[in-house]
């Protein structure tokens, strides 16, 4: 082992040992609530969702919500009726000592200690495509993440957190068939709620749509297209995840320009940037890998995406879905492979070619009726109610 892998190991046992400790003195406080999303990232996700409907709600007027945010005098965000914490600071453990309820849409280090009357509800964040966790069925040897974590080390560090959840979030039938064998979580632990999150696809607002383009200073007589493609798990540097673009948008412009604009959105987790073309200017809008997707689907008409799951939330606006899977033989055979019948399952037609799936964009090729049928099944539960049903349950008890 290196001297950086020592120094991490004696870092943890002393983390751990300093939470055993620290646990036994500090009291839990039953109307305070701990937020956090995507280890620190943000404001956003369900996390957030939860937390905008239960300050608008008198019941818990009288609460305490803390947010911990990773860099949060850098990032400043406004996060109304709460207190922001830096995460992995001191008043971060402490509020995880504190707070009666932890609100977490992403698994929790394994150093984190929890205690018998504490709630802990993951969200988690994504209806899957991909295999997850103990789904994932890979030939020895096979090392994940950034780390070259093996699978072993990998499916413990679901199992850490998964014992710790009271409740787990799912947000359809699917889910509720895929979860237990994926986290190995008891299908009594899992509350079928839809996504919190969610609900505002459920009640588009017109004018706020209006605003956000406005901010973007799209013009009033372009529709949307919104590019999300997603991370490559084998597609990475020591500092992060790359991605390698195989979109040609001066041929998307051509195609497409009298109509459409281009929201090109990258994965959170991509790190590499791209270089700003002129010749583009105004039909090709760059969004930061780091901006919350979830603010761009109701202004978008149109989405092209691949492997992500932004797609199961997308569906929900009932607008054309596009699938551009260049490589889809090297996905689904060296990566993770999927729980769909992707020739079938998808709410949109899969497309190897990238004219081809420009023709279809233009002539708007989309088959509605097979969206239909696929949200009765994964969108089954969005109603714009979804936070509601998760509050009356994780805090009516």
């Amino acid at each position: 082992m290196s001297i950086v892998g020592i120094c991490k190991k004696v870092v943890h046992k002393c983390i751990v040992l300093g939470n055993k400790i620290f646990y036994r003195f500090v009291p839990v406080d039953d109307k305070t609530v701990l937020f956090i999303a995507f280890h620190g990232r943000g404001y956003t996700d369900n996390p957030k969702a939860i937390h905008q409907y239960m300050i608008q709600n008198d019941a818990f007027k009288d609460y305490k919500f803390i947010w911990a945010i990773k860099n949060k005098n850098k990032k400043n965000l406004d996060i109304p009726d709460a207190k922001v914490i830096e995460y992995f600071s001191f008043p971060y453990f402490y509020y995880l000592a504190h707070s009666k309820y932890w609100i977490v849409n992403c698994k929790l280090p394994g150093y984190i200690l929890k205690k018998d009357n504490q709630i802990y509800l993951q969200t988690w964040h994504g209806t899957p495509l991909k295999k997850l966790a103990h789904d994932i069925d890979v030939p020895e040897g096979t090392t994940f993440y950034r780390s070259q974590m093996d699978a072993k080390s990998m499916f413990k560090t679901y199992d850490i957190d998964v014992a710790r959840y009271n409740y787990m979030i799912s947000p359809n039938t699917f889910c509720t068939k895929v979860f237990p064998s994926a986290f190995q979580i008891s299908k009594d632990k899992l509350i079928e709620t839809g996504y919190p999150r969610n609900d505002i696809l459920s009640f588009v607002d017109e004018n706020r749509v209006k605003e956000k383009r406005a901010l973007l200073n799209i013009p009033e007589d372009k529709k949307i297209i919104l590019y999300a493609p997603t991370w490559r798990d084998n597609s990475y540097v020591a500092s992060g995840y790359t991605f390698e673009l195989k979109a040609d948008f001066h041929k998307w412009k051509e195609k497409l320009g009298n109509e459409y604009v281009v929201l090109f959105k990258p994965h959170y987790l991509i790190i590499n940037k791209y270089a700003k073309d002129e010749s583009l200017d105004g039909f090709l809008y760059s969004i930061p890998a780091e901006n919350d997707i979830a603010y761009y689907y109701e202004m978008a008409d149109v989405l092209v995406t691949d492997y992500s799951s932004v797609f199961f939330d997308y569906a929900i606006l009932k607008r054309p879905i596009y699938f551009y899977m260049y490589d889809l033989e090297e996905y689904a055979n060296d990566l993770r492979g999927f729980y769909l019948d992707i020739y079938k399952d998808l709410p949109g037609k899969i497309y190897r070619i990238e004219e081809d799936m420009l023709d279809s964009i233009q002539k708007k090729e989309f088959d509605f009726e097979h969206l239909k049928a696929f949200n009765s099944y994964f969108n089954n539960k969005e109603d714009g109610y979804a936070s509601k049903r998760v509050v009356d349950i994780v805090f009516g008890e």
